[in-house]
Parts: C-alpha cells; sequence; structure tokens
C-alpha cells in the first residue's frame, strides 16, 4: 500500500490531480512484481488508452519511487471489472452535473469471452525478467584483469575509491557484464541504497521526454537522488550537447556528494573527440580501465566456464568435448558473442543430425564461419588498423608530416607490417610515402629497441606503454 500510495503521489506530480482523477482514482491498481510495475485496469479499453497515453508516465513515476527501471504490464482486475460494471448500470444517462466525464466504456459484446481473452493477453504480456550477470561469473584473464578488480573493488565499496569508474573497449570484451555485476552486487550487498542502471541511449530519451513536457525537475529527482549511477554505453552522448549538459550536472551532483558513478564506453574519452571537454575533465578525473579482445587462454576459459553454467539447465543433457574447445579457443580470434555463437551452432547442429559432438562435426557445424576466420593480413589492414585505434583520419600514415603525432604511430605501422605481413621494406617503404628503405628499417628497429626496454610512446595525445599499444592494435587487427 505504501508503494501504491507514492506511486499515486508520483503520478499527480506528473500529470495534474484533474487528469488522475479522470483516468486512474478508483479504475486503476498497482503491483509490484520484480522488476515490473502491474497495472490492474477494469477492461481492454482502459487498457489500450493508459499504455498509448500514459506508459512512459508510468514507468518515470515508478523509476522516482523505486529508483530502478521497471517493465510495464497491464492486467484486468477482476474486483475493477465488477465495480465499473455496477457503475455503469447506476449511472444516469448525461452523467451528474459538475462530474468529470468517466472514460469511455467499451461496448458490451467486449465483454464477452473476457476471461479467454484475458488468459491470452496475460500470455502475451508475460516476458522472462531480465537476468543481471554477476561479477562470479565473468572470466577474467590478461585482457581484462584490471578493469574486473576495479569492478570488483566498486561493488564492495561504493563510493570509496576512484570515482567515477570508466571501462572501456570493442564490442563483445564485458564492459555491459562488469556494470550489470556491479548493480547485482551492490544490490544484494546493500540493498538498502537506491541503485540506477540505465543505458546512454534511455538516459538520451528520458530526458528528451522531459524537457518536452515540462517535466525536467522530476528528471533530475530520479537520476541525482540515487546513491550509485550506471550508465552503458556513454559514447551514445557524442555529439549530443544538451544532454551532455545534463550528464554533466548530473554527474557533478553525485561526485559532489561522494556517490558512485561506473560507466562504459567503446574508447578511451580521450579519443572521443565529441565530449566536451568539461565532461572528459570529469571523466579523466576518476579511473579508466580498458578491456581487450580475448587473448587465446581466456577465450578457452570463457568456453568452459559458458558450458559449465550451461550444463545446469535441464536442457543440455550433451557435453563438449575440450578439444573442441581448444579449437575454437585457436580459431575464432572474435569477442565473447563470437565465441557463444559458435557453441549455440554446434549444440544445434548435433541436434539436428542426432550426433556426438566432436572436432570433425565442430568443423562442420562451422564451416562458414571457420573460412571467414582465417585471413591474410595486408600492408593496407595494418594501416586501417592503427588509425582506427588511435583515431586518425583514413590516409594520415601515408602523408610527409613528420611530427610526433603522425610519425610515431608511422613507426607501430611499419614495425607490425613486418611482423604480420609478408611485403618487402621496399613495398612497405612505398605504402607509407618513404623514399627510402633505410627509412622503414630505422622504423622497424626503433620499436625493437622499445619494446625490449619496455619504453613509452606518444600517440593520440597520451603516452602509452609500447607493448600495450601493439597489443591492443594486434588485437584490433587480427579479430
Amino acid at each position: 500500500m505504501e508503494f501504491a500510495a507514492a506511486l499515486e503521489k508520483a503520478l499527480v506530480e506528473c500529470i495534474g490531480s484533474q487528469r488522475f482523477q479522470l483516468w486512474f482514482r478508483g479504475r486503476t491498481n498497482f503491483q509490484v512484481d520484480g522488476d515490473a510495475l502491474v497495472v490492474g485496469v477494469p477492461n481492454l479499453h482502459l487498457q489500450d488508452w493508459l499504455k498509448k497515453e500514459y506508459a512512459e508516465t508510468l514507468r518515470a513515476a515508478a523509476l522516482s519511487v523505486l529508483n530502478r527501471p521497471v517493465e510495464l504490464r497491464f492486467r484486468i482486475d477482476a474486483e475493477l471489472f465488477r465495480t465499473t460494471r455496477q457503475e455503469l448500470k447506476q449511472a444516469p444517462v448525461n452523467g451528474t452535473p459538475g462530474q468529470p466525464k468517466p472514460p469511455p466504456q467499451p461496448q458490451r459484446t467486449l465483454f464477452d469471452g473476457i476471461d479467454k481473452k484475458l488468459e491470452r493477453r496475460r500470455a502475451l504480456a508475460e516476458q522472462p525478467k531480465r537476468r543481471w550477470r554477476n561479477l562470479a561469473e565473468f572470466v577474467v584473464g590478461p585482457c581484462n584483469r584490471v578493469a574486473f578488480a576495479a569492478a570488483m573493488s566498486t561493488a564492495e565499496e561504493p563510493g570509496h575509491g576512484p570515482n567515477p569508474l570508466v571501462v572501456h573497449g570493442p564490442v563483445g570484451t564485458g564492459k555491459t557484464h562488469l556494470l550489470e555485476g556491479i548493480y547485482a552486487s551492490i544490490r544484494r550487498r546493500y540493498p538498502q541504497q537506491r541503485v540506477v542502471f540505465v543505458t546512454a541511449e534511455d538516459f538520451t530519451n528520458r530526458f528528451v521526454a522531459s524537457v518536452r513536457f515540462g517535466k525536467q525537475a522530476g528528471f533530475r529527482k530520479q537520476f541525482r537522488s540515487c546513491d550509485v549511477l550506471l550508465i552503458d554505453d556513454v559514447h551514445f552522448l557524442a555529439r549530443k550537447r544538451a544532454t551532455q549538459e545534463e550528464f554533466l550536472h548530473t554527474l557533478d551532483a553525485l561526485l559532489d556528494d561522494g556517490r558512485q558513478v561506473a560507466l562504459s564506453c567503446d574508447c578511451h574519452p580521450r579519443l572521443n573527440e565529441d565530449f566536451q571537454p568539461e565532461l572528459l575533465d570529469r571523466l579523466l578525473g576518476g579511473a579508466i580501465w580498458g578491456l581487450l579482445p580475448p587473448d587465446a587462454d581466456t577465450r578457452l576459459s570463457f568456453l568452459r566456464s559458458h558450458t559449465s553454467r550451461e550444463r545446469k539447465r535441464p536442457d543440455e543433457r550433451f557435453s563438449v568435448p575440450d578439444e573442441v574447445f581448444t579449437f575454437l579457443a585457436h580459431q575464432l580470434r572474435g569477442n565473447m558473442r563470437e565465441l557463444e555463437g559458435a557453441l549455440h551452432c554446434i549444440r544445434h547442429f548435433s541436434r539436428v543430425t542426432n550426433r556426438p559432438i566432436d572436432l570433425a562435426l565442430a568443423r562442420e557445424a562451422l564451416g562458414d564461419l571457420l573460412r571467414h576466420a582465417v585471413r591474410t593480413v595486408r600492408v593496407a589492414d595494418v594501416d586501417n588498423a592503427v588509425c582506427g585505434l588511435l583515431q586518425l583520419p583514413s590516409g594520415t600514415l601515408q602523408s610527409k608530416q613528420r611530427n610526433w603525432s603522425v610519425s610515431h604511430p608511422r613507426m607501430l605501422a611499419i614495425y607490425l607490417c613486418r611482423k604480420h605481413t609478408s611485403a618487402s621494406f621496399g613495398e612497405i617503404s612505398k605504402h607509407f610515402g618513404s623514399k627510402s628503405h633505410s627509412t622503414t628499417v630505422a622504423a622497424e628497429k626503433k620499436i625493437r629497441q622499445s619494446l625490449e626496454g619496455n619504453g613509452q610512446l606518444t600517440a593520440a595525445g597520451r603516452e602509452w606503454p609500447v607493448r600495450e599499444l601493439i597489443e591492443r592494435i594486434e588485437r584490433k587487427l587480427l579479430s
């Protein structure tokens, strides 16, 4: 009852007392079922009207009360159904003067067979609850160990470490998994804290809606009164100046109060030129850790761990030999989702053909995927990989510029061309516009010496350990 009263109060603040009296008072009831707000209504007509006109308002009001996003569900309530029919029988034809006109009611034929309709709509409305991944399921390897440790520290003591926490990396490397793990862990450890998890797209949509309907105060209350704010894919805010400014003020309000903020991004914030300087400054003031595409050992650990979890399900009664795991880990160099998809393909192929899973079946099931996974690296591929990682315009490395922002990435590209392609010094020199082979030879030698001495190199406006930068480029090149 406390929740229903609080939600009704929030609705009145959003739509006003008159609209609430007209459409909600005595015509609806509210319950929370896990991560869903269930709205009881007397009939399908009112249900369709509320879905069309007030779905976003209901979600926003529930978020302000529960401090977490909820799924919206409707159900036909038997008591409301009987009460509404009784009111219709007793109401005068033209209504009572001075009273708001009740919502239009459906024809009597709509009530025929209402139980069957209700069951069908319930079956369609019942959606599986979101399963929040936890940190215990995260597969740790050299490519993500530091980011995982930072996520664990944040989950154990939110607000006590570097703030905000930013994890970045390519798709499929586990950024969302880490944020979901932090969310689930804090909800379990500190149930009294208000934790909000949204995507940057959802944050943007809510902000735009609040501006459109003049509800900025409610929007700010939702996001600035929480104890922990988790936002996934914050790079979505790029080039959205107004939303970035609102997010900046939200970030300042939370950080000033010592509340935890954790974000994910597709690249290091410094490499995103579309972030406003003030926002970039706030992000750089926290902890920023990268996740790389998984190496072979991490891929193997992921496959074993994923299958171990799947075996707990009653419909998974077959086993995958370890030789198949090893084969997949070394043949598929993409991200975790590609590995997961490969396992699904193998299992499905095994069911369809009624054959046990072995190496021969895996090769047959993944024939097309494996053919695309094997590729020849060209000099142009190395050029594109270096420019892509360091956010350089295409063709920059082939120009005659000699400043360090171009010459250092060019030396890296030359070294990687010698390592991963069969091109000669002459072919590499021609591609990068060098007049003689000696320049190319010297560039490769300098990078080798930096590797041996664990040196650093300046690129994209920051200092990089040469070994780390080369590993990042190679992952991008070979993924």
